[in-house]
């Protein structure tokens, strides 16, 4: 097919929850899904957190497109330009599309350094670079993982714990340390040392060379670390070059309103490249895959209610979480955290559990729950109550019970 009701660009979570959504409005219209990877939607948690620490997980647990949901599945191929008064799309093989209503999904892009192209350096975000990394890191194997933002931290902690021997490098001082307050950074960068993380710390990579089966990098302090596998977790940026060439307003990712639509009609945005206004932060864009599954799913409702004329449009107004792991150290987190925030701890006395605040002259933006479960409703209370009311960091401690 040419001409479509309903094309979403992107075959991540964002795109699966949209495609799940139009069905329960519309049962049979039209619907294709574009995936530049060769892969269709999967549950992108997996690749760095349950695939490397159950050892009775595998990829088949992860696809997220369910076969009755009846798309037509383009992957290998991208867009290269959208006219939204034509309502076209070109694609990377040449193809044309028409839609009805377009869903950008598109993501984020792994920053990159400038290293030589090898299969042995790779980012960390897809099945892809899931399969490529586990024919390259297995036990006794080393590798050099750059960074230690969200990502590198992930993946450092799940290949130490599949018997790989890991060198972390990262500009910084401690694991996370952009966003855990000092102490809390310093605790988890000491557990790192002693599960066995090579630390290379306040340095940056500045090249890398391969001989053979290894890959040596060097960097600004000129030191040089040899590994069988490099990986970069430098952070992303958002995928939103197609959307800008075609006028749709983008503003450090996809701006769209609070029913998710674009500036353009008939052209919708979510996941990780849509700025968004968030109901208790304001405008943020969020890349964690709560937000994708959520925003995917009011998406595509709107979408169906747009091309079927039925109903009335709804405003996505719930603010996402995230969580992760990290050796035997587990956290969920709501909002907005920076270390360069005011923050409060509130920690039980062994620190086994706590709760850190990130506040803004006392309105808090973000909060942090340190091995306490079942409490992000309660940190998104605190944040909407001090938005009006702004408590001191007396007195917002106590306000989560530790558990």
């Amino acid at each position: 097919m040419n001409s479509y009701d309903y094309v979403i660009v992107g075959a991540g979570v964002a795109a699966a929850a949209a495609a799940a959504a139009i069905r329960e409005k519309d049962a049979k219209g039209s619907l294709a899904i574009i995936g530049r990877e060769d892969d269709g939607p999967f549950y992108r948690p997996d690749l760095s957190k349950t695939l490397w620490l159950d050892e009775n997980a595998g990829l088949d647990n992860g696809w997220l497109l369910d076969d009755q949901i009846g798309a037509d599945l383009l992957t290998g191929t991208s867009v290269t330009a959208i006219d939204t008064e034509a309502r076209t799309l070109t694609l990377s093989d040449t193809r044309t599309l028409t839609y009805g209503q377009l869903l950008l999904a598109t993501g984020a892009e792994p920053r990159t350094l400038d290293l030589p192209d090898s299969p042995r350096i790779l980012t960390y975000r897809t099945v892809a670079d899931y399969r490529r990394l586990r024919e390259l890191a297995n036990s006794g194997t080393r590798a050099v993982v750059v960074g230690g933002g969200y990502i590198g931290a992930e993946i450092s902690a799940a290949l130490r714990q599949n018997e790989v021997g890991v060198t972390l490098i990262m500009p910084g001082t401690s694991v996370q340390g952009s966003m855990f307050p000092a102490d809390l950074a310093a605790e988890v960068t000491r557990t790192y040392r002693e599960r066995g993380v090579k630390m290379v710390t306040g340095t940056r990579v500045t090249g890398a060379r391969t001989e053979g089966d290894t890959v040596t990098v060097s960097t600004d302090q000129g030191t040089a670390h040899t590994a069988d596998v490099v990986v970069i977790g430098a952070g992303v940026v958002p995928n939103d070059q197609v959307a800008r060439l075609a006028g749709i307003t983008v503003d450090d990712g996809i701006v769209v309103d609070a029913r998710l639509a674009t500036s353009a009609p008939h052209v919708w945005a979510a996941g990780d490249v849509a700025r968004y206004p968030d109901a208790l932060l304001g405008m943020r864009r969020v890349e964690h895959v709560d937000n994708a599954e959520h925003q995917g799913t009011v998406a595509g409702r709107n979408m169906a209610t747009a091309q079927t004329g039925s109903g009335e449009p709804e405003s996505y107004t719930y603010t996402p979480i995230f969580w992760s792991d990290l050796f035997d150290y587990g956290y969920e987190a709501v909002g907005e955290h920076s270390a360069q925030a005011d923050t409060t701890e509130d920690f039980s006395a062994d620190r086994s559990s706590g709760v850190v605040y990130y506040a803004h002259e006392d309105h808090v933006r973000g909060v942090l729950l340190w091995n306490v479960w079942d409490s992000t409703d309660k940190a998104k209370a605190v944040i909407e109550q001090t938005a009006v009311e702004p408590r001191s960091g007396d007195e917002l401690r106590g306000s989560i019970d530790l558990g």
